[in-house]
């Protein structure tokens, strides 16, 4: 009964991490966010790990079918360090500091993190006028959020554009 609830819980907060971090998933950085004992991956990008942090919860739930008590106990614990760690980030997020580069090379990726940052927060705002919007009572108020839900689509849009440029200046200078 423990390890069913301790599975529930696990569960639970992979999907609520996932929900957290969708803004900033896709987001690459300069050097690993966490140490190499805690995840594997050598992807910079959130959504890796996040993908290593649902993997082991596949692996825990398997031994936990196959009763396998010292691997259970290690992959709980290792998961829930793991998904302490990402929640960590995520609010973490915008106050990270680039590493050293070339000066160039860093203020175009100090305008990329701005950028993605940008993109976060245009993206919560949206998300916080769609829910207005479906508990929005008259037709004044629905027929506003949709503008701004519409103003919304636009800026993200454009701030899309720009990361791609960014992440095109980006690629060149790294070759």
């Amino acid at each position: 009964m423990k390890t069913a609830r301790l599975l529930q819980t696990l569960e639970q907060q992979l999907a609520r991490l996932q929900t957290q971090v969708a803004p900033q998933a896709s987001h690459a950085t300069l050097s690993a966010r966490f140490d190499r004992q805690l995840f594997r991956t050598r992807s910079t990008k959130m959504q890796a790990y996040l993908d290593e942090a649902q993997a082991h919860f596949e692996e825990l739930k398997y031994a936990v079918e196959q009763q396998q008590l010292p691997q259970v106990a290690w992959l709980a614990e290792h998961l829930a360090a793991q998904i302490e760690a990402i929640n960590r980030e995520s609010e973490a997020w915008s106050l990270r500091v680039w590493d050293n580069a070339s000066p160039g090379l860093r203020r175009w990726q100090r305008k990329r993190l701005e950028t993605q940052d940008f993109e976060r927060r245009l993206l919560e705002m949206k998300h916080q006028r769609q829910q207005q919007y479906r508990q929005a009572s008259t037709l004044d108020e629905q027929q506003r959020l949709a503008r701004e839900i519409t103003a919304f689509d636009g800026r993200i849009a454009r701030c899309q554009q720009a990361l791609q440029e960014i992440e095109r200046v980006l690629a060149r200078m790294t070759r």
